[in-house]
């Protein structure tokens, strides 16, 4: 009985052990990141919002649905939003945008305009943005 285990074992170790090995692949672009498109000087924004207190679960319920939103949009190239770990309710956001004109339509779309209503109930001080520009050609 024994035997059988260890050569089970060993037959185990035989077909997990090369993929332990192996180098990892190279990281794919999800379909939502277009890094091929990004060029010298596109538009980037850092953007943060912090949400009252006690108002946390309802910024964040009130954010979420953006993600895909945006994402979806043909004219973003990146977008994530991000929540401080040790901060709940304390939202980063970073988007690139071919250009500040693409940036200016998407703030003007209505699921961004309904989100900004929200916030003089939601947030504290609303949103501070950053208005950047990428330097230098991003590599493939």
């Amino acid at each position: 009985m024994q035997i059988a285990i260890r050569k089970s074992l060993a037959a185990m170790l035989l077909l997990v052990l090369p993929s332990l090995t192996a180098p990892a692949a190279p990281a794919q672009e999800g379909p939502h990141v277009r890094y091929q498109e990004i060029r010298e000087g596109a538009y980037s924004v850092v953007a943060q919002v912090r949400a009252k207190p006690g108002k946390e679960d309802a910024l964040r319920a009130a954010t979420l649905p953006l993600i895909e939103l945006v994402r979806g949009d043909p004219k973003n190239l990146v977008y994530f939003c991000q929540e401080d770990r040790a901060k709940p309710g304390h939202f980063i956001f970073y988007e690139v945008f071919a250009s500040q004109a693409d940036f200016d339509a998407h703030n003007a779309m209505p699921y961004v305009q309904a989100w900004f209503a929200k916030l003089p109930e939601l947030a504290d001080g609303g949103v501070e943005v950053m208005r950047m520009a990428i330097l230098g050609k991003p590599k493939n």
